[in-house]
């Protein structure tokens, strides 16, 4: 642990964690209601090709894990960081005054580009601060805080979309990254000393990927995080949608969206106090058959035709987000632990793979929205089922070795 564990709290740590997390969260959550209103301006055609706001955001956020995790073994974790932040400041201007949907898109991209600096840089700071139960306490807390964002992120953007128009969701995106830049300078020391620090070159950064590489139980572990967040994915690509033409919630939707998302927050404070008794692996094996079993039970109920209505698909969506809000947190712990010596590198490929691998899996179950949920669902079920095979797989290998 270095000297910079001694200048924050435990507490504040964690919320400025979560802060500068929760940019991901907010660039995604607050533009779902905007999807009609993004439609109607830019005379787009499908809305199915508005889910592209959400999804080329992914894209750019993992290609830039692959290049801050590495410059932040180099170059330290606040300049990184800080940089990130400016140029999803750049993103947001670009994307508020755009008159295109392709000028928009690429706004999308330059936001993920830049918000994965605080995103991933953040992970590898907390690694170089705990380790083992410490850092699942501390991801775990964060997450619970970070929660709160994804909550009323919707029920904000449809505020300020009711009040000002959709344009200005980026303007409070800005303000956000303003409040963690200031929060970063004035109060979060360096936490990778220059001693600590690995000479960039394409020698370290091979040998650093190749490290990460041959460790199986971390490659396992990275593709059962990518196939099991594509089925997140598509779920929030077609979220509005689900609520909106399926089941006709209308203004109901942020509320039905911040039902979904308390679980999350839910499982991530079960998990803090879990860790400590139970083995982080085990539990996200219980989590992910819960996962699998609720999903495929439903899609059985559905072909039968015994399924009808927002209530029992709310009771899907809340067993299945708080079996991935006990796997996401755990699932990234244990894929970075065994990779302190290159924890950049490591944060950057596991954000990088698993990001893109959420992607290529996660946008087609969102177009595949046919104006039901079951699409939505199967993804569920086929995803859940290969995230567990490689879960297996990661943890096998591990007590092998």
């Amino acid at each position: 642990m270095t000297h910079a564990s001694k200048v924050l709290g435990l507490g504040e740590f964690a919320t400025l964690t979560a802060l500068l997390f929760s940019l991901v969260a907010l660039s995604i959550d607050a533009m779902l209601p905007a999807f009609p209103a993004i439609a109607e301006d830019l005379f787009i055609a499908s809305e199915n090709d508005v889910q592209l706001v959400i999804g080329l955001f992914f894209l750019g956020n993992g290609f830039g894990q692959l290049l801050f995790g590495p410059l932040s073994d180099s170059f330290g974790r606040r300049p990184m960081i800080l940089i990130g932040l400016i140029v999803f400041m750049i993103g947001c201007v670009m994307s508020m005054v755009a008159q295109s949907f392709e000028l928009l898109l690429i706004g999308r991209i330059l936001q993920g580009v830049g918000a994965a600096g605080p995103r991933t840089v953040t992970v590898s700071m907390v690694r170089d601060l705990y380790s083992g139960v410490e850092m699942a306490r501390i991801m775990s807390i964060a997450m619970a805080i970070f929660i709160l964002v994804p909550t009323l992120a919707p029920a904000i953007g449809q505020v300020v979309i009711l009040f000002f128009g959709w344009r200005y969701i980026f303007l409070l995106f800005l303000l956000m990254s303003c409040l963690a830049l200031a929060w970063l300078v004035l109060r979060q020391p360096e936490t990778l000393l220059k001693v600590e620090r690995r000479t960039l070159s394409i020698s370290m950064l091979l040998s650093s990927f190749m490290f990460v590489c041959r460790n199986r139980s971390v490659v396992g572990y990275v593709l059962a995080m990518g196939v099991i967040f594509g089925a997140f994915v598509g779920f929030l690509s077609s979220a509005q949608q689900v609520f909106e033409y399926t089941f006709s919630t209308g203004k109901w939707f942020p509320l039905c969206f911040a039902s979904l998302a308390i679980t999350l927050g839910i499982a991530s404070l079960v998990n803090s106090r879990l860790v400590k008794l139970i083995e982080m692996q085990r539990i996200v094996l219980m989590a992910n058959y819960l996962v699998v079993i609720v999903s495929a039970i439903y899609a059985l109920l559905y072909v039968l035709g015994y399924l009808d209505g927002l209530v029992t698909f709310m009771v899907w969506g809340g067993l299945c987000f708080f079996g991935l809000g006990l796997m996401f947190g755990n699932l990234n712990t244990l894929a970075i632990q065994p990779l302190g010596e290159v924890a950049g590198m490591g944060a950057a490929i596991i954000g990088f793979g698993s990001t893109i691998i959420s992607i290529i899996l996660g946008v087609p179950i969102g177009r595949a929205f046919n104006l039901t949920e079951f699409p939505l669902v199967l993804g569920f079920v086929i995803m859940g089922t290969v995230s567990l095979c490689f879960v297996k797989y990661a943890g096998n290998h591990r007590r092998l070795s």
